[in-house]
């Protein structure tokens, strides 16, 4: 399908961005990779009267790992990501997700930035940062200010975003080298949306008891979901059998997907508990 007519700005300067929206009155539109935004403008989802695209700015692509954690400005494309080999000490958990996006063509596009404010509840980067306990950075007309990603999303493909606001970065809090962590996804092909998804980490005591478990949920909701009830089930105990099917059976119950032609939420909600079962193994399997 053709795009709508629209007009075209590539400022240089952050300022200079959030000028151009504030003009826009509401009818421009950021750009960042473009993946998801213009295949919806291509079906007349979406008709903005201007897109700001963000390329040319600087400073928006740079990875900082440092003690207060990994530090992603929001124009690092996904496969930024998985090239950086200091991820896989710092926060394993985020590049094992983000090789789950898509397929290699979007991963050299697909930006951290433009993912967060489309806000799908099936792509692998908002349920990290809502998992992950992430702060979300913006600047707008009024100025600067932190989101918790989990104030961020507030419904399908919807966030707390003013229309003149941009994402600059995304703070993911530094992780004990011993935190123990799963992820699994299920999707009919590589490449696909998942049917559905789970991303775990806990930390444990000398004896193997759990703490601070988070627990989040990809694609069975219409935002990324933390799985609290399964949480807190899962503090407190050792990783057994008994644990691995009780926590399940809490998450699978926990959760209120819609289904589809992909699968029913029936099939959604059982799959939560089994890709759970299966993080959680893989967790307190993986060396520390």
């Amino acid at each position: 399908m053709k795009l709508p007519h629209f007009d075209y700005q590539a400022p240089a300067s952050l300022d200079e961005a959030v000028a151009l929206l504030v003009a826009g009155d509401g009818g421009a539109r950021p750009l960042a990779g473009g993946q998801s935004f213009v295949p919806i403008m291509a079906f007349r989802l979406a008709e903005p009267s201007m897109l700001v695209d963000l390329r040319k700015i600087p400073g928006l692509d740079q990875i900082e790992i440092g003690d207060e954690g990994v530090r992603i400005g929001a124009m690092v494309r996904w496969r930024d990501l998985l090239d950086d080999a200091r991820l896989a000490s710092a926060l394993p958990l985020l590049p094992a997700a983000i090789d789950h996006v898509a397929h290699y063509q979007i991963r050299n596009r697909g930006t951290v930035g433009g993912s967060l404010a489309h806000a799908d509840p099936a792509a692998e980067m908002p349920t990290i940062a809502l998992t992950c306990d992430a702060v979300i950075d913006v600047i707008g007309s009024k100025g600067k200010r932190s989101i918790p990603a989990a104030d961020l999303f507030t419904g399908p493909l919807m966030t707390s975003l003013d229309s003149d606001e941009i994402i600059t970065s995304v703070l993911l809090p530094a992780w004990p080298a011993s935190r123990r962590w799963g992820f699994q996804e299920f999707s009919r092909r590589r490449g696909d949306f998942a049917l559905a998804g789970i991303a775990v980490f806990y930390d444990e005591d000398a004896s193997g008891v759990v703490a601070n478990a988070h627990i989040g949920a990809i694609s069975v909701g219409d935002t990324p979901l933390r799985l609290s009830k399964a949480e807190a089930a899962l503090n407190g105990r050792k990783i057994d059998e008994a644990t691995l099917a009780e926590v399940a059976a809490v998450a699978s119950g926990e959760v209120d997907p819609n289904g589809d032609i992909h699968a029913s939420a029936r099939y959604r909600k059982a799959l939560v508990g089994t890709l759970l079962s299966r993080a959680l193994s893989a967790a307190a399997n993986r060396k520390a």
